[in-house]
């Protein structure tokens, strides 16, 4: 069982209101969002696109249902724009994060990523990066990652993610080998390993040191083989379902968990399973996701 002095439950938005998909949810606003959140039993969330962007505004919302804010995505795009660019916009949301007291920035390469593709098959399409775009990822993410942690107080965790330029095992094992443990973290997801075809117990095992943050979300497979049959995007999978919370799929989270305890994990995990929330409630889907970890975990 984990030690709720160390490890805290999130849950992400995006299962009220999509980010890449703004008609999943649109009717949802961010005051129903973060009650009902509240309501479920959670006491972090990541940034949302109908989140305020005034810090004091977002603050107030969040204190008054017990919340905060834990992570934010970020889209990098070290290999296709400059690196000053990045940065600069990286700073930006560091500053905002410092201010609302997260600990975490989720960081994506989003340079050729077919994630937000609508009409982009998302498996054998993903493009990669040759030995030179390599070598500029990890330096950029090297960079990010000591300007975050020595100027910010915040950890730089990689997302790795279906679609994008980092998404099969081979591909996280390159970067954490040539990333630098002191600046790059993993944010291990085991809903995107899965989806890859990887293990999700393998990989916890394999990176349990430089997890920094857990997304859960769980697996249709049915869906999955679905989008991989009928060459389907990553959107189009997300509309049918592909994804769902923990205990609803085809994951066993029971050594999953038990690894995370074992070494020791601290931070948030966070259960991020994004569907349409026409078919998937969100109320009802996290009142489940929470009552799932809690078993499991003692959370």
């Amino acid at each position: 069982m984990f030690d709720k002095n160390k490890v805290k439950l999130g849950i992400a938005p995006i299962a009220w209101t999509n980010d890449d998909l703004p008609d999943l949810g649109k009717e949802n606003t961010f005051e129903q969002c973060v009650s009902e959140m509240a309501l479920a039993g959670y006491t972090g969330s990541e940034v949302g696109n109908k989140y305020p962007r005034d810090p004091e505004m977002l603050k107030k919302a969040l204190q008054l249902r017990g919340m905060e804010i834990c992570n934010q995505w970020f889209s990098c795009y070290l290999i296709t724009k400059p690196f000053e660019e990045v940065e600069k916009e990286f700073r930006a949301q560091l500053t905002f994060l410092k201010e609302m007291g997260a600990k975490i920035i989720g960081a994506s390469e989003q340079s050729h990523s077919v994630q937000g593709q609508q009409d982009v098959p998302v498996f054998g399409h993903k493009y990669v990066m040759n030995d030179e775009e390599w070598d500029i990822f990890c330096s950029g993410m090297n960079r990010l990652g000591k300007i975050a942690k020595e100027e910010y107080g915040i950890s730089l965790t990689f997302h790795h993610h279906m679609g994008t330029v980092v998404q099969n095992p081979d591909e996280v094992e390159r970067m954490m080998e040539n990333t630098d443990p002191a600046y790059v973290s993993l944010l291990y997801d085991t809903g995107h390993f899965t989806y890859c075809g990887a293990d999700p117990l393998e990989m916890v095992r394999k990176y349990a040191g430089r997890i920094r943050h857990v997304h859960l979300k769980d697996i249709r497979p049915e869906i999955v083989e679905k989008v991989k049959r009928e060459k389907l995007s990553f959107l189009d999978g997300v509309r049918l379902g592909a994804f769902t919370i923990p205990g609803d799929g085809c994951i066993d989270f029971d050594p999953i968990f038990k690894v995370l305890e074992d070494t020791g994990y601290e931070g948030y995990m966070l259960v991020e399973a994004e569907q349409d929330p026409a078919k998937a409630n969100p109320l009802e889907y996290a009142i489940r996701a929470r009552r799932f970890i809690a078993e499991k975990t003692g959370l």
